[in-house]
């Protein structure tokens, strides 16, 4: 499904690199000037949504409603609990939630966010656990809403707690966490990420997201092509 965006990423690393800036908010953000972050160039959102199978984000309803009034394409990102019910019950909640997609070119996929918390680095799983679990997420996201989800990771939790696993290359588009000068060495055998989140001190709010790609080829990933 999201192979062309992928290869899209590829082809266009070889060459001078044609970027959108975009950002990524939560309730940590409770108020955020859709319309000035629209001028300044920004054209995406990824909005939190949900953590668990318990927890709504208490901004996400304002926050996506602001974005898509603005003129944003926009998705919702989930907070990923592994280990602690499983990956389908959260991409469940998750879509229940305002985490889904329709192919109407403003949608993203929802975001599945892979990171560490208070609970340890890996959230007691074993790499092949945790493989597993992203998949039974991943899988059940694409058996209800039709596409994929984006993952979002770094690559040492990624290294850490899948092995390196490539298992996702070819299905889930990458969210590559990275705050640097590049996005660096990718991890998990992606060619390239999708979406590089490169600071997470944006002008407007949030975390700062630079789309691999053209405009178009962002309006594309929102089709789910």
């Amino acid at each position: 499904m999201f192979k062309s965006a992928l290869l899209a990423s590829v082809t266009l690393a070889a060459a001078v690199q044609a970027t959108v800036q975009g950002f990524d908010i939560s309730h940590y953000q409770p108020n955020v000037d859709f319309a000035a972050a629209y001028n300044s160039g920004a054209r995406f959102v990824i909005i939190k949504a949900t953590e668990g199978t318990s927890y709504i984000d208490p901004n996400f309803s304002s926050h996506y409603g602001g974005a898509t009034d603005a003129g944003f394409i926009r998705g919702g990102y989930h907070f990923a609990h592994p280990g602690a019910t499983t990956g389908a019950a959260e991409a469940d909640y998750f879509i229940a939630h305002g985490g889904g997609w329709s192919d109407d070119g403003i949608t993203l996929p929802g975001m599945l966010d892979l990171e560490s918390e208070n609970n340890g680095q890996c959230w007691g799983l074993s790499a092949s656990d945790m493989v597993a679990w992203i998949k039974s997420f991943s899988e059940q996201y694409k058996s209800k809403t039709g596409v994929y989800p984006m993952l979002y990771t770094n690559p040492s939790w990624w290294t850490a707690c899948t092995g390196n696993s490539n298992a996702f290359v070819d299905t889930n588009p990458l969210v590559l966490a990275r705050y640097a000068s590049s996005p660096g060495t990718v991890p998990g055998g992606w060619p390239a990420q999708t979406i590089w989140q490169n600071s997470d001190a944006f002008e407007f709010g949030g975390d700062s997201d630079i789309f691999n790609g053209s405009l178009e080829n962002l309006q594309a990933l929102a089709m789910g092509s």
